[in-house]
């Protein structure tokens, strides 16, 4: 449908005033948000984490991206909710305790978002508490820690034992990230996955709450 493919294009192409328009125009003609969400939408960022991990995009386009299908988000998130469309999953993402980059963090909910997940961000320098109390009241699917720095990231086992503390910790499953993070670290702290790249996090969100 060639309106679908105008917001595709527009999130690919880094048009967000163009995935707005194109957005507007497919409401018009009758399209259902859920209609522009799973034609549009979500292929669209879909590419753009392809073009991510090909090397042919870089952190600024996938930002820009991201920012083109939240214009799009803004004007059908209000129709899903009203149209009872039901989301793939529930995150909650934060910056673990002292370290206030965001940027990444930013990044894997905005994908993530893109791609039909309900998102709870709960900003930069979560305490490991704060985790918790947002996982027992919003019951997420996934936990999503990131960390930038490697004194930080020792706090990230902090967040697991909380968890375990509370008694919920088979009820989510915690994905970590950030660029002192690895596959190994994921293992010995006990998190359910690890993630290099936000294209990547959402192929394993995905996994995980299917």
């Amino acid at each position: 449908m060639e309106s679908l493919e105008k917001i595709r294009n527009a999130i690919i192409e880094t048009m967000p005033a163009e995935a707005k328009v194109a957005t507007e125009e497919a409401l018009a003609e009758g399209l259902s948000a859920k209609e522009i969400l799973d034609g549009a939408l979500i292929p669209g960022m879909d590419e753009v984490g392809k073009l991510f991990r090909e090397g042919e995009y870089f952190v600024p386009e996938v930002l820009v991206a991201a920012k083109a299908m939240n214009q799009c988000m803004d004007l059908i998130e209000p129709l899903l909710v009203s149209g009872g469309v039901k989301k793939i999953g529930k995150v909650v993402a934060g910056t673990i305790e002292g370290d206030l980059h965001d940027i990444g963090k930013n990044l894997v909910c905005m994908m993530l978002k893109g791609a039909g997940f309900e998102i709870i961000d709960l900003g930069v320098d979560v305490k490991p508490e704060e985790f918790v109390e947002a996982a027992k009241g919003a019951k997420p699917d996934i936990l999503v820690i990131s960390a930038l720095l490697t004194t930080t990231m020792l706090n990230m086992p902090r967040v697991i034992e909380e968890l375990k503390k509370a008694g919920i910790r088979d009820n989510v499953k915690v994905l970590i990230g950030g660029a002192p993070v690895s596959q190994t670290y994921a293992e010995e702290i006990g998190a359910d996955g690890y993630s290099p790249d936000s294209s990547a996090a959402v192929e394993l969100a995905r996994r995980l709450v299917s």
